[in-house]
């Protein structure tokens, strides 16, 4: 990876809107780039689940106080339910995929 380059996820890219606070942030730009990608992987889908702009944008800046705060992981998060490498666990089955699917009919 080149030193510019922003690192991804493992299913997820960065997206525009995150990717800008981490190119104006070099603190919490260090810190991402110190995370894992399965780490990075559930702060993208943290912020790409969210359904409203607000929502998206605290999130987004949510994020940065939290690599600040050297956490790894978003907090209050169940986890990413778009990788393939491992099985979907039963309670982010039954909240968060048939949930989903239920409120969609």
């Amino acid at each position: 990876m080149a030193k510019n380059e922003l690192a991804e996820g493992v299913v997820h890219k960065v997206p525009a809107d995150l990717r800008k606070l981490l190119s104006s942030d070099a603190a919490a730009r260090e810190r991402w780039q110190g995370l894992t990608p399965l780490g990075r992987n559930e702060f993208i889908c943290w912020v790409e689940d969210a359904k409203q702009l607000a929502t998206r944008t605290r999130r987004i800046e949510r994020t940065r106080e939290e690599l600040m705060e050297g956490k790894r992981r978003p907090c209050c998060w169940a986890g990413c339910i778009h990788r393939t490498d491992k099985p979907v666990g039963p309670w982010a089955q039954a909240v968060l995929i048939d949930k989903k699917k239920r409120k969609a009919k």
